[in-house]
């Protein structure tokens, strides 16, 4: 955005003009109350307070600039000057060193947080870290224009930040409106174009039109295996085998496979039968509960499927290790590895996957990706987006990463998925994710976006189970029923 932002100044418009533009876009986004607080730092998000006091004060809205620093840039020295001459009330604690100690927005019903722009990175100055507490405890409604001062727009990531009722971001959404803290900080957002072409490609935030695009209008003449068979490979007596593999079966179903095969210890066969009626039972080779590596059994299994979701609920022993590396070498549909599968993986050599032929699928979590690349999780969260992305092209691979908003990648492109909610940190929410997306990638022949697509149901479904049983009491058989209200409502 800084690029696009110089490259549309060079092109013929004004800073100011822009900064102007982003104001009336905030001015336009917030049913105002009175007073309202505009607290200004020094850059340029200091600039675009500085007219929106104008235009408050135009339309008769008593409005008050909280002016932290008194130095400027350009543009903000611009209507800074503006606001001196039209009489708007500026109070300027940067010109009394005590003053910020005592700085507060008690009595105001509005409180813009114009502090820090998205160019900021790093550690809070210690007078910031007064303002900011001064806002969040304002018990105002806040608004943060472009981003939550204090929030990297990168990462979304923050050691102390402005809470917003809303943020309004300018010219396009920011990685950091999404990322990592991005929805416990800001409750709501709306996005303004102010006219800033992007200089380079854009990342995709996935939406219900895209996923209604992407899975289609079902034909009258087609049958199952329009749709695709799956193969579901998971489970062992000591993981909840059963229960997690009824999510999963009951998730790609209701997701829209053809044919779903659970392939799993014999010795669960009876203790899943019950949970999935619609699903086919293939029973493998087992000792004491962890299933037997028998190639005849896999390549039986996967002949005729499109799709192979494995390491569920499995456990990591000899016979799940070599299953995983025969599909590696010998299966040519698209295989997705999740979970214990995931460990397995973390533990062969790269080139299993480099070498692949067919598409293969990884769904890790943070601490399942630091095993898989070998990084610490914090330097993955400095930068989830560019180490997904790095990670894929050089293996190959669709990456997956879960986090309070989706990271999705090819290795070229990126896509985002931002639905989702507290309630889903339970057990059993990453095979109903597994399950939804084995379905999708059998039918929809994009499988970066397929696999896009299978994080937007998932969180979306979680959301309305959410609304149903609350966060605290929602578990994931509740975002697995939710599955058709979200197909349904696209």
């Amino acid at each position: 955005m800084r690029k696009s932002d110089a490259a549309t100044i060079e092109a013929g418009t004004p800073g100011r003009e822009l900064m102007m533009r982003a104001a009336k876009g905030v001015f336009d986004s917030v049913s105002w109350k009175a007073p309202v607080a505009i607290v200004c730092g020094s850059g340029n998000n200091a600039g675009d307070g500085y007219a929106l006091a104008l235009l408050l004060a135009d339309a008769g809205t008593d409005c008050t600039v909280f002016c932290v620093y008194d130095r400027f840039s350009a543009d903000g020295r611009f209507y800074y000057d503006k606001c001196i001459d039209a009489g708007v009330k500026i109070i300027c604690p940067a010109n009394d060193g005590k003053a910020l100690d005592n700085i507060g927005f008690k009595g105001y019903e509005t409180v813009v947080d114009c502090l820090l722009g998205t160019g900021f990175a790093g550690t809070v100055r210690p007078e910031l870290v007064k303002v900011i507490d001064a806002i969040n405890e304002s018990g105002a409604y806040v608004v943060s224009v472009d981003i939550n001062s204090g929030l990297n727009g990168d990462t979304g990531m923050a050691e102390k930040c402005v809470i917003s009722d809303l943020t309004v971001s300018v010219g396009d959404y920011k990685p950091g409106h999404f990322l990592n803290m991005a929805k416990d900080v800001m409750k709501d957002k709306v996005n303004i174009d102010i006219g800033i072409s992007p200089q380079d490609p854009a990342y995709s935030l996935i939406e219900a039109c895209d996923v209604r695009q992407a899975l289609g209008i079902r034909l009258n003449q087609s049958n199952k295996g329009t749709y695709g068979y799956t193969a579901l490979i998971g489970g062992s007596t000591r993981y909840s085998g059963a229960i997690r593999l009824a999510y999963l079966a009951n998730a790609a179903m209701r997701s829209g496979a053809g044919v779903v095969k659970v392939a799993l210890p014999s010795s669960l066969v009876h203790d899943v039968a019950s949970h999935i009626l619609e699903s086919t039972l293939f029973p493998l080779s087992n000792e004491n509960g962890d299933i037997s590596y028998v190639p005849e059994e896999i390549n039986e299994l996967t002949a005729n499927v499109r799709t192979v979701a494995f390491g569920m609920g499995m456990g990591t022993r000899e016979g799940a290790g070599r299953i995983l590396e025969h599909l590696l070498t010998k299966f040519k549909g698209c295989l997705i590895i999740d979970a214990d599968g995931l460990t397995l993986l973390s533990q062969m050599d790269r080139s299993v996957l480099i070498e692949r032929e067919g598409v293969t699928v990884l769904t890790p979590h943070i601490k399942e990706f630091s095993r898989l690349t070998g990084l610490d999780m914090n330097e993955i969260l400095a930068s989830p987006i560019d180490i997904s992305r790095d990670y894929a092209a050089e293996t190959g691979t669709i990456v997956l990463l879960k986090g309070p908003s989706t990271i999705v990648t090819d290795g070229d492109r990126v896509f985002i998925t931002d639905r989702g909610c507290p309630g889903m940190a339970t057990a059993g929410s990453g095979d109903v994710l597994s399950g939804i997306l084995a379905a999708i990638c059998s039918y929809v022949s994009d499988p970066a976006l397929a696999s896009a697509c299978a994080a937007y149901i998932n969180g979306a479904a979680g959301e309305h189970a959410s609304r149903e049983y609350g966060d605290i009491s929602m578990i994931a058989s509740d975002t697995v029923n939710s599955i058709p209200h979200v197909i349904l409502g696209l």
